[in-house]
């Protein structure tokens, strides 16, 4: 076997270690892989898979992978978080540039190459560019869709694009290793958001988050309305967590989701009190609390018509469902997140 240290220090391009977390993800871990193996980059490289505990063929599928390409190394990945298995890719990698892959993402062939080029012109720690969601069923077009509109995820550079430059945050991230090293890698104990709060301690430290549309990584969103919302909860507990730990540092927009769902919540239980009230004989003006969730309501609908139209009638009656499910999923979660709930409910529901 050829030393991959020495190799790495003598090729004209700098070597690329490519990181991907996996867990009980079969249906798309290969795709995501060959997308690494059909890069045009030209340097160094290697595919290094953390393998958390999988009970759905996802071992036995990477296990072939390696077998069939010896650029594939499998990792394993014992406490089977995300940030785990990022900081276990991490400290085995032997190459200096670190790409991280989600197994749900489809890299372009140019991705490392113009993300290579782009650390280099900008003298940048991360640099990433656009989680370009894509799906193949009319719930998933729904998905991404609302991913893709600024009343679905908030509007971010990495969902919607924009001007390239600076950033807060980018989705997945192309690192300097040295950076990672030197700001502590990813924190375990955050089991989402994790790239968010990395970024904010590599600009903290006097690094730069670069960001530019020249990198759009395609995503497959979740192919059920269920796998969704334990997403969507999942995330919007962590985010909690996050502008809790840091209210500096988080932007109102990430409040929206939650005030939303209380204001709906408090609507409806002022209505049936209203309704009660007119039951009793009473004057119903309690009633008007069911004006929140009405106005919600023609939000949403008026959505649909501006962003869903002329994606196809499924996809359209889809994004009606989808788009309450990503609100109200990830505002609930994002409450007891900031109430600092976040590690008894990821305990109990295995986030």
């Amino acid at each position: 076997m050829p030393d991959q240290h020495h190799e790495a220090t003598t090729s004209p391009l700098v070597g690329v270690s490519y990181v991907m977390p996996v867990l009980n993800d079969a249906s798309h871990v290969r795709e995501a892989v060959e997308s690494i193996l059909a890069q045009d980059y030209e340097g160094p490289v290697e595919v290094l898979i953390a393998l958390g505990p999988s009970i759905d063929g996802t071992s036995e599928l990477v296990a072939d992978l390696a077998t069939r390409d010896a650029r594939v190394r499998v990792l394993e990945n014992a406490v089977g978080s995300t940030p785990a298995g990022l900081n276990i890719g991490i400290l085995a990698a032997v190459y200096p540039v670190i790409v991280r892959v989600d197994s749900h993402s489809m890299l372009p062939p140019d991705y490392a190459r113009v993300a290579v080029e782009v650390l280099e012109r900008t003298g940048a720690d991360n640099v990433g560019g656009i989680m370009d969601a894509q799906g193949i069923t009319p719930f998933q077009q729904a998905v991404a869709l609302a991913y893709t509109t600024k009343v679905g995820l908030g509007g971010g550079s990495f969902h919607v694009g924009g001007e390239e430059g600076p950033a807060d945050t980018v989705y997945l991230g192309v690192f300097r290793r040295e950076a990672l090293l030197r700001v502590g890698l990813f924190d375990e104990r955050i089991k989402r958001g994790q790239d968010w709060e990395l970024n904010r301690r590599i600009r903290a430290d006097g690094g730069t988050v670069w960001f530019t549309p020249a990198l759009a990584v395609t995503y497959r969103p979740r192919a059920t309305l269920e796998r969704l919302a334990r997403q969507m909860f999942s995330t919007g507990l962590w985010r909690g967590e996050l502008a809790r730990r840091f209210p500096g540092a988080s932007g109102i927009r990430y409040f929206v989701p939650p005030v939303m769902v209380v204001g709906v919540f408090l609507g409806l239980v002022l209505g049936v009190i209203g309704i009660v009230q007119a039951a009793l004989g009473e004057t119903p003006w309690l009633l008007l609390g069911f004006a929140i969730p009405a106005v919600y309501v023609l939000f949403v609908v008026l959505a649909t018509l501006l962003y869903a139209r002329g994606h196809g009638v499924r996809t359209a009656l889809w994004f009606l469902v989808v788009l309450p499910c990503i609100h109200v999923f990830w505002g609930a979660g994002f409450v007891p997140g900031y109430l600092s709930l976040t590690s008894n409910i990821a305990e109990h529901t295995g986030r």
